[in-house]
Parts: C-alpha cells; sequence; structure tokens
C-alpha cells in the first residue's frame, strides 16, 4: 500500500505523545521528518523514530520527500505555516483552533485550494465510531424531535505561569483551547449553523484570557444549544442531544482516547435507558482518513470552508463576551 509521507512541524507534546505513534499505527502514513529550532529537535527524532531531523521548519518544508505536514505549533503561528506548507505543495493536518479568526482561516483555505493540498483542521474525536452510531440514533426517530443539544469540555489546569493557553496574543483561553471542541461538535451533530450567540466568561485578572466560558446559541432551524468550557474545573468532555421523547448522552464526547478509546453511549427514553459501549483509535483514524484523503485526490470529512465557519461562531463568542450583547453569527 502507498503511504503518504509525513513531516511533523514542531516538537510539541501533542506530536510526540499521540500524533507521531499515531502515523506508526496508520496503514497508509509514514513519519519521515521532524523539524524544531535548535538541537532538541535531534533528541526528539531519536526518541520518536523518525529518521530525518531538521532544525528549521523552513528547511523540512523545502524536503521534496514529504508529502504532508501535521502543524502542532501554538495558535498564532498557524495561519503563517499552513501557508508556507501549502506554497511548497505540503498537504495539512492542522491542530484547533485553525486560526485567530475567520479572516485568518479562510485566507489559509484559499491558498490552499489555489496549490491544489488538502487542508484539514485536527478535530480527531469525530472520527470515533460513536458518532456515526449518534447520527444513526437521531435519524431513526428514536429520541424524536431534536430540541436542545449541550456540550461540557473542561479541565483544571496546573501550572498556568508560561502556559501559551494563558497568553491572549497567542489565541490562548478555554474558549479556543476546549470550546472549539464544543462548537464543531455541535454544528457537526445538528448539521446547522448558529445565527445568533451569548457568551460569557470568567477572565484572568493578570492575562485576560477566558479560563471559563458560558454559551448560549441559536440554529438556524430553531433549536437551540449551550455549552460550557473551562481551565477552573474538573475533567468533563460530554455531548447531550435531547429531543421530544428522549436523551442521547456521550460521557466521552470528546477524549475517549483516555477512557482507553471506548466510547460510551447512554440513550434514555421514557420507557428505558440503555448503554452502547464501542472501541475506537481516534488518532489514528484521523491520520488515515486525510491520508486516503491525499492519496485519492478527495475532500476530507471536514474540509476548509467548515473550519472557517467554526471560527465565525468561536469569534461571535468572544465578541460576545467583550460587549455582553447577543451577537449575530455572519
Amino acid at each position: 500500500m502507498k503511504k503518504v509521507k509525513w513531516g511533523i512541524l514542531s516538537t510539541a507534546s501533542i506530536a510526540k505523545s499521540v500524533l507521531i505513534p499515531a502515523i506508526k499505527r496508520a496503514e497508509n502514513a509514514e513519519g519521515v521528518a521532524i523539524a524544531s529550532r535548535g538541537e532538541r529537535v535531534h533528541r526528539a527524532a531519536a526518541e520518536c523514530g523518525i529518521p530525518v531531523a531538521y532544525e528549521s521548519y523552513d528547511a523540512l518544508l523545502q524536503d521534496a520527500n514529504i508529502d504532508a505536514v501535521y502543524i502542532p505549533l501554538p495558535n498564532h503561528l498557524h495561519k503563517e505555516w499552513v501557508i508556507k506548507a501549502a506554497e511548497h505543495g505540503k498537504h495539512v493536518l492542522c491542530e484547533k483552533p485553525v486560526a485567530l479568526s475567520s479572516e485568518e482561516a479562510l485566507e489559509m483555505v484559499r491558498v490552499c485550494k489555489e496549490q491544489k493540498v488538502v487542508f484539514m483542521e485536527a478535530f480527531m474525536y469525530q472520527f470515533h465510531p460513536q458518532y456515526k452510531r449518534v447520527q444513526e440514533l437521531m435519524a431513526s426517530g428514536e429520541i424524536g424531535d431534536i430540541k436542545l443539544v449541550k456540550g461540557s469540555f473542561s479541565f483544571f489546569m496546573e501550572n498556568r505561569e508560561g502556559n501559551i493557553r494563558m497568553n491572549k496574543e497567542m489565541g490562548g483561553g478555554s474558549l479556543f483551547d476546549v470550546g472549539s471542541y464544543c462548537v464543531h461538535a455541535i454544528r457537526s451533530i445538528l448539521n446547522a449553523e448558529p445565527v445568533q450567540v451569548y457568551a460569557q466568561a470568567q477572565l484572568d485578572l493578570e492575562t485576560k484570557v477566558d479560563t471559563s466560558a458560558y454559551v448560549s446559541m441559536d440554529f438556524e432551524n430553531g433549536i437551540k444549544a449551550t455549552f460550557d468550557c473551562s481551565f477552573d474545573m474538573l475533567m468533563r468532555n460530554e455531548l447531550e442531544i435531547i429531543g421530544t421523547q428522549g436523551a442521547i448522552k456521550l460521557p466521552h464526547a470528546y477524549r475517549p482516547d483516555i477512557n482507553d478509546g471506548i466510547g460510551e453511549i447512554i440513550i434514555q427514553t421514557n420507557e428505558s435507558t440503555r448503554i452502547e459501549k464501542m472501541a475506537g483509535d481516534i488518532y489514528k483514524a484521523e491520520v488515515e482518513h486525510i491520508s486516503a484523503a491525499i492519496l485519492q485526490g478527495t475532500e476530507p470529512v471536514y474540509p476548509g470552508a467548515e473550519s472557517v465557519k467554526n471560527m465565525k461562531v468561536l469569534q461571535a463568542c468572544l465578541e460576545s463576551i467583550e460587549t455582553g450583547e447577543v451577537v449575530q453569527v455572519k
């Protein structure tokens, strides 16, 4: 089987602990190079079993042997390096949030389209089989007409000093870091777009980033949605879809990988409650999905245009936090 040859831009912990091992597990992908500034990249390459190490991102992009790059850089660097990668003919898997604004995202998508490279934002959780099953359950009518969707994604963040998640200029804050998952999941589950949002937040007194956010969304199809995200609460990664006849709950909605890859779907109706469990390797599935799109010349399940829409919602949430008003999603 032909394999996509991947380069990694950065020695970020998510790359070393999660994505590079997933590339190794994938049947249609191969990790061939890693880049970072300075000598540490050689240690990372040895630790991860990557044959080639570059001491600059530009050097990696100039390697004609590399087909695609994974970008886990800080949020404010996504636009620059996605565009540079595309201009070097490299396909791109970029960590979320894809940019700092919808305008940045739109420019990134435009360049990738012009350069004819595949571009996908790394919302890995969507590749767990529990989501296909949820869509089947919703389509079956078992829980009736959907009225409300609720999401939560939080964790208590230790050692905040110097953490890029606490740097406003670098795209920090709970809304971008974990709230982006909630926005993506709710939009994807409903296959619809919110028309307006109202958001409140608790801001760090020193850095002014949102350490917790609480958001209400009104959708074009009349459905309501709410979500909360936080750096100040216990670990929760939940999604609930509530209908006229029942509800579907996912207690491991965004990080089933930390539950040994096991997703759980709790289906509750007036008559009964049952639990369905299923296993999935979300990072491997993500790598295999985009690699297949690259090899086959097809569009990924979550194309760049959807990333732009997601950023528009996040941008509206930030505006609502700043103004204290309901904001239309444009």
